[in-house]
Order: structure tokens, then C-alpha cells, then sequence
């Protein structure tokens, strides 16, 4: 049996019965890491991204203006750990106490950076060649621009066409004429004499293109720009920079090394010998405030005052430092933060020797400058000493026997405390904070009656310790000065760039560009004079302004006219 096969236009089915289907739309090209490359690069540069970008730095800073900051206020910091735990906990893991130095913000810095290089460089360039640009071309059809007038004079079209190109340039036009493509018989300019024998050729149809507000570009590439230089400005002081804060008591001094700062934070390329070697004694600490009305407890004057030693050997200068108005040394500032009290301590131990005495500070925790602080006493015998408690400026007692603070002044202090013994974990090479007590190898000591011990000590008053620890005797209070001393290098910088941006704003919003072009040529014994306009962006009064070139136009003629 002879078999045939189908015709090859014709289509088989499969076993089975059915149908073939065809093949899909093939997989689109692999695209190489250079292409990749190239469009992530052209992501990252558009104007969109860069705006993305500091929208997300604007809101990435918001924390750093909610959150207490390390390098600016430690002490709220402290304050603020001590008072929310377990909050605490999870803004240490997002960096939240030091936004503007945490690895999420320095990326979306170092992204923005590159995305405004990326963007304002080719835009610079654009910007410069149209700098350089000469008007363009005069329109073959004025009469369908916007603005269009035209009018008829006896006046030669080269005489229109010096005099309009006068006028533009006193407008501050920039300013191109164009010649005619070829003679045209007429009067010779100047001569009066009429066409026909003794003619000579002259100069006919031509025009005058103008621009003007091209300056326009220039305001926004000045912008772009700031931008970067603001940037720049920020990072350099960053990287360069160093801020730090210190706790100075009546009578003591500080000098400018790492060890004596309270907190210490500075950027990766600055080091200690970036640190000027001054050093400064605090004389007087006077804080006033305000007694009457609403603001009655509120501060109204912090002022330190002492001696500062700007370079080892040379002769100390006075100095006055007040809140914004800091002290100056060597490109370094000292800030007058704030003021608290530091109650002087005296503590014997069981043995009768002095273990400790000096003034101890305490931070300010409200208004009204109720403070807490702690007292360690490491050398105590026989067992170490700890003290946490209160000090209130001015005492009084309620009527559930606990005292409370009236006012910010110390005109009744009193030092409460509790005692600890034990071990204060200092001999354990670990760091710790001055104002909190380790209290995981500590005692707290109990009274004769089996109740928790407090001292409520007034000034001169001592108090025995019971099991035969020793006394603590509260002696005076001393005030102390909270500084900040921070170095910016280039800290002009960003503000000159404000200035630019602001500037650059300000020219790209008002300065319109407009082209202007006049036209003139000769028809007959008459001069037609075409006039046009065109702004490139909306809201002006084109016509009006066209309507007073012409104007100025004709008065040039009636002033040439004998």
C-alpha cells in the first residue's frame, strides 16, 4: 500500500490528535555587566533620582532632630537611657543616637553626592555652550509668533536695522544683524539722493536677532552647583571635624586632650594632633533666672568666666563665654551649653581616713534643676563605697515627708542620698559611666530600723554610717559649666553655598529670556519693518513690551527725520 505525505505547507497533527504549537517570542538579549552598568549610572544621575535622594536626607534627618544626639548632648543621652531602657536598646541597633554619623545616613549623603556630579556636570557643560550660543536664526514667518507688528517708514532698511540694533543693545539684548543675501538699489544712506541715475547700491533687506535673559541658565547651573558646594562643605567638616563635651566645675580646669573629655567624637580623617593645646580654668559659673510671671524658673543668663592658656608657655587671657557667643581658639569653638550644681562631698571611711572629697556633678533632670548623680568611693575600708541620689537646689517638704525642689536657685539645697556596698566594678577594666552606679556586685545598705537607708543632708551637716563604714558629710555646692568644644574646618563653606543657591534661585525665577527679531526690507520707494517676539517661558507681557520697541523704533526715525 503506497503511502503519501502531506504537502509541506500542510500542518501534521501530533500523535494523539491536537495541534503544534509554535514558538514562543524569543528571550530577549542578555545584557552585559557594561550595559548594566551604564544604566544604573544613568538612574542614578537623573535629576528625579537626585531629587529622591534629598528627600530621603531630609527625612533621614528628622530623627536627629527628635532623638538626642551623642555628639551634641550626651547628657540628655544619659539622661534619656536611663529613662527609657529597653527604647534605647533598639536606637543603639539603628544608630539613632548618632543619625548623622550612622553607615544609612552616610549612604544616602555619599549617593545624593554623586547623583548631583553626575547630573550638574553634563548640565554645565549644556549650560556653557549656550552661554556661548548667538541668537538664532530670524524666522522665515515672523507674522505666526506670538507677538508680531508690523509697520512701513521712508527710511532705508539699513538705517531701521542700526537703529534697532542700537536700541536692543541699550536693552541689554544680546545682539546678531544679519546682512542681506545681495544688493538692492536704493538711495545711498545718508545722502539723500533719490534712486535712478547716479544711484549707488546699497545694503536692502536684512534683520536683527536679539536675546536677552540667557543669564537665565546661569542662576540654575549657580544652583546645581551650590547644592555641591554645600555638600562638600558638610562632608568636609565631617571627615575633618571633631566635637566634644566636657563637664568643668567652679575651680577646676580642663585642657584640650582626649583624655579629659566626658564624650569625645570626631570624623575618620581627624586625629588627637588635630586638637589645639589650649587649656582653660573655670573661674565662675553664673546662671540667672527668671522669678516672676510664666517664665518664672526659666533661665534667662548662663556666662563662664576664668582664664584660658591658648598654647603651652604663653600668658593666659581672660574670657567670657555666653550662650552663642562661644570662645574661640585656634579654629576651635567652646560652646556654654548649660549649667548644673555639683555638691562638695566628703566621705571617711571606716578606718577615719578621707576617701573621697570633691565636688561631684550632678545632672539637671527638670526645670527646676532637681539632679541626680552618684558618688564611688573605691577606696573606702573596709568594703567600697556608692551613693545615688538627689540634689535639690531649693528644698521643701511636702506634706507626705518627701522634699521637692521650688526653684532653680540654691538658696536651700539639699543632698539626698542612698548608700551602697560591695563591689563597684572599677577593678574590672571596663569602661563606665560616671553618672550611674554598677549595681550587680552592690548592697544596698539598710538602717537600724530594717528600712532602706536615705541621708537628707543639708550643707555642713555630717551623717555616721551605720557597721561602722565611715561618714559622709555634704560641705558646699559649686556650680559647673557644661561646654562643647567642636572644630569645623570649612564651616563657611555650606553657608557661602546657601547664599549661592539662593541667588541662583532667585535669577532663574525672575530673569525671562526673550528673543526678539526685527526684520526690514524694501518694497518699492517704502520700507517694510517686521517686528516679533517670543519669550520662552509663560506669564509675561510680550505684547506690551513689543508694542514699546516699536514705539522707540519710530521715535528713532521722527528724531532722523530733518
Amino acid at each position: 500500500m503506497a503511502t503519501t505525505s502531506p504537502p509541506a505547507d500542510q500542518e501534521v497533527a501530533p500523535p494523539g490528535g491536537g495541534r503544534h504549537e509554535g514558538d514562543g517570542p524569543g528571550r530577549p538579549p542578555a545584557v552585559s555587566m557594561r550595559e548594566l552598568g551604564r544604566w544604573a549610572w544613568r538612574q542614578l544621575t537623573s535629576m528625579r533620582t537626585a531629587l529622591l535622594l534629598l528627600l530621603a536626607l531630609a527625612l533621614a534627618a528628622v530623627p536627629g532632630s527628635l532623638v538626642p544626639q551623642q555628639g551634641v548632648d550626651s547628657l540628655r543621652v544619659a539622661q534619656y537611657r536611663l529613662e527609657n531602657p529597653t527604647l534605647s536598646q533598639w536606637f543603639d541597633r539603628l544608630g539613632l543616637f548618632s543619625v548623622y554619623s550612622s553607615p544609612w545616613f552616610a549612604a544616602i549623603y555619599l549617593l545624593l553626592m554623586i547623583s548631583l556630579i553626575g547630573c550638574v556636570v553634563p548640565r554645565a557643560v549644556v549650560y556653557a555652550r549656550a552661554l556661548r550660543a548667538r541668537p538664532p536664526r530670524t524666522p522665515s514667518r515672523l507674522e505666526r509668533l506670538p507677538a508680531y507688528v508690523s509697520y512701513e517708514t521712508d527710511r532705508a532698511p539699513t538705517d531701521v536695522l542700526a537703529d534697532a540694533e542700537n536700541l536692543l543693545r541699550r536693552q541689554r539684548y544680546r545682539v546678531d544683524r544679519d546682512l542681506p543675501a545681495g544688493p538692492e538699489i536704493g538711495s545711498e544712506t545718508g545722502s539723500g539722493a533719490g534712486s535712478g541715475a547716479g544711484a549707488v547700491p546699497t545694503l536692502g533687506a536684512g534683520s536683527v536677532r536679539a536675546e536677552k535673559g540667557y543669564l537665565r541658565e546661569t542662576g540654575n547651573l549657580v544652583f546645581h552647583v551650590s547644592l555641591l558646594i554645600v555638600l562638600v562643605g558638610v562632608a568636609v567638616g565631617a571627615l575633618w571635624g571633631y566635637r566634644g563635651s566636657v563637664i568643668v566645675v567652679e575651680g577646676q580646669g580642663f585642657s584640650n586632650t582626649l583624655t579629659q573629655y566626658d564624650e569625645f567624637t570626631s570624623g575618620a580623617l581627624a586625629g588627637a594632633d588635630s586638637l589645639p593645646p589650649f587649656s582653660l580654668s573655670l573661674d565662675q559659673m553664673t546662671a540667672e533666672f527668671q522669678t516672676e510671671g510664666d517664665q518664672a524658673g526659666q533661665p534667662k543668663l548662663f556666662e563662664a568666666s576664668g582664664t584660658v592658656t591658648r598654647a603651652p608657655g604663653e600668658d593666659a587671657d581672660g574670657f567670657d563665654i555666653r550662650v552663642n557667643h562661644p570662645l574661640t581658639v585656634d579654629g576651635t569653638s567652646v560652646f556654654l551649653l548649660g549649667s548644673g550644681y555639683a555638691p562638695v562631698v566628703t566621705v571617711r571611711d571606716g578606718e577615719g581616713e578621707v576617701a573621697f572629697s570633691g565636688p561631684v556633678a550632678f545632672l539637671p533632670t527638670d526645670s527646676s534643676y532637681v539632679s541626680e548623680g552618684v558618688v564611688k568611693v573605691p577606696d573606702a575600708q573596709p568594703e567600697q563605697l556608692g551613693f545615688e541620689g538627689l540634689f535639690l537646689p531649693w528644698a521643701v517638704q511636702g506634706s507626705d515627708g518627701v522634699s521637692r525642689s521650688l526653684f532653680p536657685e540654691p538658696a536651700n539645697p539639699e543632698l539626698d542620698l542612698f548608700v551602697y556596698t560591695g563591689d563597684l566594678g572599677l577593678d574590672d577594666g571596663e569602661p563606665q559611666s560616671v553618672f550611674a552606679l554598677d549595681k550587680d556586685d552592690l548592697d544596698l545598705l539598710e538602717g537600724a530600723d530594717g528600712e532602706t537607708l536615705r541621708l537628707a543632708l543639708t550643707p555642713g551637716e555630717q551623717v555616721r554610717l551605720p557597721d561602722g563604714l565611715g561618714s559622709v558629710s555634704f560641705d558646699g555646692v559649686r556650680e559647673f559649666a557644661r561646654f562643647q568644644v567642636a572644630s569645623t574646618p570649612l564651616s563657611w563653606l555650606p553657608l557661602a553655598g546657601l547664599v549661592l543657591a539662593v541667588a541662583g534661585m532667585t535669577g532663574s525665577l525672575y530673569i525671562r529670556p526673550r528673543r526678539t527679531w526685527v526684520r526690514a526690507r524694501a518694497a518699492g520707494d517704502r520700507t517694510v519693518v517686521e517686528v516679533a517676539g517670543l519669550d520662552r517661558v509663560s506669564g509675561g507681557d510680550l505684547a506690551t513690551d513689543l508694542d514699546d520697541v516699536v514705539a522707540r523704533l519710530r521715535d528713532e526715525e521722527e528724531g532722523a527725520t530733518p
